[in-house]
């Protein structure tokens, strides 16, 4: 929650002290010391990620490497193994490598061993080391085992960085494995190596031979197992070689008896499954059909069904289904899939039927155009089976089942929403006798179901009462749970308003079983589903159960905007009078909110998405009132019949609305400023939409609909009153055929589209429009988007996704309030870098692809001479973009600061996304420079007021020497 760690946390050290803190550990004479000094640089790594730190922290862990016992060799290359995304902010890399490097000269095999493995772990920063390399090679040849085995570990990591290494070492591990002299067990750790040998296709190609030849000449069960896996691995990363391989592991499950190797060949098929579904072909996964209906195993008739139900998700589910033109037989034979999935529904083993009903389901969802009634109908008998089973059942397997067999229903109630009738009604069902864990999970289907048919959802709620009073009195975390996820569905059940006898029950069960988490949990749900009176009063009863003033203004403050939101539920078409008035009580509650929620901010959580979309919904709530009192202003002025006919003559459309008079005019003023109003408005919610970067869809998708209302109000005032000739409806048209999320954008999608068509029509029917029923039309239009209860999405209340930038700015300087200086006749250099911090759940909606750095300077206060330059070196203004590695990234700029004065810099970051939309996170820095003339400048300047030349000839050899 976004409260949750609003608590200050102590004063934290700067970089330097914390450094300094662990470098006196380091030096301490005592050994333990020394090893918690080393064991905690990773956590200061994470806290202060710069170069700087980092860079001079490694030169210390070096220096204890050098020095140190083996057991501190082991701490140091433990620390560099989990900090391996910091290892290329090493500036001195040469010193580093030097001071490790040094101990593989010593005469103790363990730590030459210990210092492989450290260069074995550097090998993104130093693939091309000449003396690494060599030391590999001769190490492969030592008699001690604890050394090969880390050359081996060191050669597969340079050989995945460096392809000099990889062609240069792939003969001397290919005789090695080929040797005689080389036992088994180690030849079973060489052979992984040969994964890695990618880099070109005749190095792959060799590699691929020679574990051909392996894999016939050692049919030993850990051989064959290790040779096929890199093979696998190998054929992955050169993707040539896919089919081929896609074969080789298909004979091998069908003709090796052994079930070690077939499970090998399951698990690697899975992986060529998940990587290239485009490269299965038809007769391959007719292969996989028939080993699954001839095995009599079990589990490998599991583990093929579930590389069949990966695939049957994909693309090759279309190749399998589409034949071949004349290919009779195959088609016939093509539907040994859904015999074998249909067989499978209703086995034994709950994971088997789990993967034959998600295969049925698959099928049905892509295969759309083909006549599939009977399978669909199996896909509904075999999800209800499983249901039955798995609802009764409170094993971690079970709840496992149940939730694939729940997404397989939702997959298909969205695909062939005919069958929804008859899903729900057995969910309803099993409702009753389920258990909690599963009741939990079957409560979340029911809610996505009714959010994508909202048709059923009236259906639910007599079941859902029943089973809501029936839940009992123990106060359990599952019963706890339980509760939230009923009423969540009971939110999502009673579409427009909840009955009085509903909030009642509700209310009652929370007063018995419930803690006050739960109660939030709930109010949260109702403000998401637009129940903003239940919202309202079960945040009034929690006000006084929490602990902290932050929790109480953040709980306040909601349940203002509640009351607020509940005022505008009682708007009526065509009352105007009354609708200004509610407006003006929905704005009275959502200022007394604002208030609170600025109240419930702290430093480490500024509510900025919250204040924001606050504030522009009090902006939009006010904008709306101000254009009704506008609309009946024009009633109170009517304008003669011939108004428009004298607008048309004189040329001044924006005199037909009203008398010609001052008082028409000024009303037409103010209607073109209400335009400008929303149009600025809709601008602000793109603003606002752009600096949510870590939102979730839903809440992204809401603050868009705002913004479209904004846009459909200043189109119908340009289209209805201020020029309707030019107004075109085509780029407001709406796209019927996008999927509707929530019942919230459904509403406010058919509200748009009325909207739309009352302006068309009226445009249409009467040029130009009359002024009465242009002020109708938009009053009504007014008061239709705001009937439609607004939805306080997730990341309104809860921020999933985390992501920062932390930017630093060198040369900086040491007070921030002081300037650098800057001769004027040079350069600055500014470097710019920069971590991006991620939350618990990186990437979870949406993952940086790069950085985009904005670099301006603005002249703050001159200095000096007033000269004539040019208007390019008044300022800089330059963008670059960067793509992190390791979440770090670094560019540099050059500004010229030619003219004397002080200049302010500011560097701003937004950040691109994979798909290529830029999103404004900021931060924004900002630093000063103060440009100085340069002492020969100077000494010039000085020399020619001494003779008294003319200021021209200074300002010609001034700029001269600027130029040279």
């Amino acid at each position: 929650s976004f409260l949750a760690d609003a608590g200050y946390g102590e004063q934290e050290l700067d970089a330097n002290s914390a450094l300094m803190e662990l470098d006196k550990g380091l030096r301490s004479g005592k050994l333990g010391e020394q090893c918690e000094a080393v064991v905690r640089f990773p956590r200061l790594f994470q806290k202060y990620p710069f170069p700087i730190l980092i860079n001079s922290a490694f030169l210390k862990l070096a220096d204890v490497f050098r020095v140190g016992n083996n057991f501190l060799r082991l701490c140091v290359l433990k620390v560099t193994q989990q900090s391996e995304k910091h290892l290329e902010k090493i500036l001195n890399v040469d010193e580093f490598v030097k001071r490790i490097f040094s101990v593989i000269h010593s005469n103790d095999p363990v730590a030459r061993a210990i210092t492989l493995r450290m260069l074995g772990s550097m090998a993104s920063i130093i693939p091309e080391r000449k003396n690494a390399h060599h030391s590999i090679r001769q190490s492969l040849d030592s008699h001690d085992n604890v050394e090969v085995e880390a050359a081996i570990f060191a050669a597969a990591n340079f050989s995945a960085q460096s392809k000099d290494f990889a062609v240069g070492i792939c003969n001397k591990i290919s005789e090695m494995i080929q040797g005689l002299a080389t036992p088994v067990d180690l030849k079973l750790k060489l052979i992984p190596i040969l994964q890695h040998m990618h880099h070109d296709a005749s190095l792959a190609s060799s590699s691929r031979q020679l574990l051909q030849q392996l894999v016939t000449s050692y049919p030993s069960t850990k051989m064959v197992i290790v040779t096929l896996h890199t093979f696998t691995l190998l054929a992955a990363s050169s993707l040539v070689d896919i089919p081929k391989q896609i074969q080789l592991l298909l004979q091998y499950l069908k003709n090796d008896p052994r079930k070690a190797v077939k499970r090998l060949a399951i698990q690697d098929l899975k992986l060529l499954a998940n990587k290239t579904p485009h490269t299965w072909s038809r007769e391959n996964i007719q292969a996989l059909c028939e080993s699954a209906l001839n095995t009599p195993y079990d589990s490998l008739k599991m583990g093929m069904l579930s590389v069949l139900s990966t695939l049957s998700g994909t693309i090759a589910i279309k190749q399998y289904f589409s034949s071949a033109p004349g290919a009779a037989a195959t088609t016939a034979r093509s539907f040994d899939l859904v015999k074998l999935a249909q067989e499978c529904c209703y086995h034994n083993n709950r994971g088997i039927a789990a993967h034959g009903v998600r295969i049925l389901t698959n099928i049905s969802a892509s295969c759309q155009e083909k006549d599939l009634l009977p399978l669909e109908q199996d896909a509904v008998f075999g999800l209800e089976a499983l249901l039955v089973l798995c609802s009764q059942d409170d094993s971690p397997g079970a709840q496992a089942t149940l939730k694939i067999t729940l997404t397989c229903m939702v997959k298909l109630v969205k695909c062939r929403p005919h069958l929804s009738q008859s899903v729900v009604e057995s969910l309803l069902a099993q409702l009753h006798s389920a258990q909690d864990n599963a009741r939990i999970l079957m409560c979340h289907c029911l809610a996505a179901i009714a959010m994508q048919l909202p048709v059923l959802a009236d259906g639910m709620l007599g079941d859902l009462m029943d089973l809501y009073k029936l839940i009992g009195q123990s106060a359990t975390d599952k019963k706890q749970e339980l509760l939230v996820s009923l009423a969540t569905v009971i939110f999502v059940s009673s579409q427009k308003a909840l009955s009085t006898e509903i909030k009642t029950v509700i209310k009652q069960q929370l007063e018995n079983a419930s803690n006050g988490w739960t109660a939030y949990r709930i109010a949260r749900q109702a403000s998401r589903m637009g129940n903003h009176d239940m919202a309202r009063e079960l945040y009034q009863s929690l006000l006084t159960q929490v602990a902290s003033e932050h929790f109480y203004f953040w709980l306040n403050s909601l349940k203002e905007f509640s009351h607020a939101e509940q005022c505008l539920a009682g708007l009526q078409e065509d009352n105007y009078s009354s609708a200004l008035s509610c407006i003006a009580e929905a704005l009275k509650s959502y200022h007394k909110g604002i208030a609170s929620l600025t109240a419930a901010s702290t430093p480490l959580n500024p509510l900025s998405f919250q204040c924001g979309f606050v504030k522009l919904r009090i902006d939009l709530l006010q904008a709306f009132s101000q254009l009704i009192c506008t609309c009946n202003s024009l009633k109170t002025s009517p304008p003669p019949a011939i108004a428009t006919t004298i607008a048309m003559t004189s040329g001044n459309d924006l005199q037909r609305c009203g008398r010609i008079s001052n008082q028409a005019l000024t009303l037409s003023l103010q209607m073109k400023h209400s335009m400008e109003e929303f149009r600025n408005l809709a601008t602000r919610y793109g603003d606002l939409y752009q600096s949510s970067f870590d939102a979730d869809s839903a809440t992204l998708r809401n603050v868009e609909l705002q913004q479209q209302s904004c846009l459909l109000i200043s189109h119908a005032i340009e289209a209805l009153i201020l020029d309707p000739e030019s107004a075109s409806f085509q780029e407001y048209s709406s796209n019927g055929t996008a999927h509707v999320e929530s019942e919230y954008e459904r509403r406010m999608m058919s509200v748009f589209n009325h909207v739309l068509e009352e302006v068309e029509s009226l445009n249409r029917k009467y040029a130009p429009v009359s002024y009465l029923a242009s002020n109708t039309c938009l009053c009504n239009a007014v008061i239709a988007l705001l009937k439609v209860p607004l939805s306080f999405q997730r990341y309104f209340f809860q921020k999933l996704q985390s992501t920062s930038i932390k930017l630093a700015l060198s040369p900086s300087p040491r007070n921030p309030a002081e300037p650098i200086a800057v001769q004027n006749n040079q350069q600055l250099a500014l470097k710019v870098e920069g971590v991006v911090q991620h939350g618990t759940k990186p990437g979870l909606f949406r993952k940086i692809q790069s950085v985009c750095l904005n670099v301006s300077s603005v002249l703050q206060s001159k200095s000096g001479q007033d000269y004539k330059i040019p208007i390019d070196n008044m300022t800089n203004e330059m963008e670059q973009r960067v793509e992190p590695h390791n979440d770090y990234f670094s560019t540099q700029f050059l500004l010229n600061f030619v003219i004397l004065g002080t200049h302010n810099i500011t560097v701003e970051s937004s950040v691109i996304d994979s798909n290529g939309i830029v999103w404004k996170t900021g931060p924004k820095t900002t630093i000063f420079v103060k440009s100085l003339e340069d002492p020969y400048s100077q000494q010039v300047r000085l020399q020619q007021q001494g003779q008294g030349q003319p200021p021209s000839q200074q300002q010609q050899q001034r700029t001269a020497y600027s130029r040279f």
